[in-house]
């Protein structure tokens, strides 16, 4: 098990295209579905991975790019450290007063398997959005690889 973590700042406008931030839905729609729909289905595929965007559901972090990823870590009080630090970094843009150390309650949470999304409103129109996913598996989405996995070479695969 390790951890991923994930920065992201914007303007808040951009962060409430939900559409964006949403996966597509596993099953395309079927042949008989109007041509609009199917495309649209297709973007929505091509596109959801590529986006910078937070995703809605956390663990779907882990399809976005391995260029996003701000660090790793297989133990959970350096990945909560890092948490704290960017928290500390960014206070002076915060839209209210920054939240105390969470570092405790984090790295009881990533210890525990778990995930940990933060989003903050900055000085308007922004938005702050932190989060530490836990991989190899995820609990809320087992079935997700890990994005700095690399590829299997020819003679990993099997015959």
């Amino acid at each position: 098990m390790h951890h991923h973590a994930y920065l992201w700042t914007g303007p808040k406008s951009r962060f409430d295209h939900e559409a964006l931030r949403r996966p597509p839905h596993p099953d395309p729609p079927p042949p008989t579905a109007r041509p609009e729909v199917r495309q649209r289905h297709r973007e929505v595929a091509a596109g959801f991975p590529l986006c910078d965007l937070p995703p809605l559901e956390p663990a779907y972090w882990l399809v976005k790019p391995a260029s996003l990823v701000r660090g790793t870590w297989t133990e959970a009080a350096p990945a909560a450290n890092w948490l704290t630090e960017q928290l500390r970094l960014h206070a002076h843009r915060f839209a209210r007063e920054p939240p105390r150390d969470l570092t405790p309650s984090v790295t009881r949470r990533l210890a525990s398997g778990g995930d940990v999304c933060l989003g903050f409103y900055l000085e308007h129109p922004s938005f702050l959005s932190l989060a530490l996913i836990t991989c190899s598996p995820n609990r809320a989405a087992p079935r997700l690889g890990c994005p700095l996995t690399p590829p299997p070479t020819p003679h990993d695969r099997p015959a």
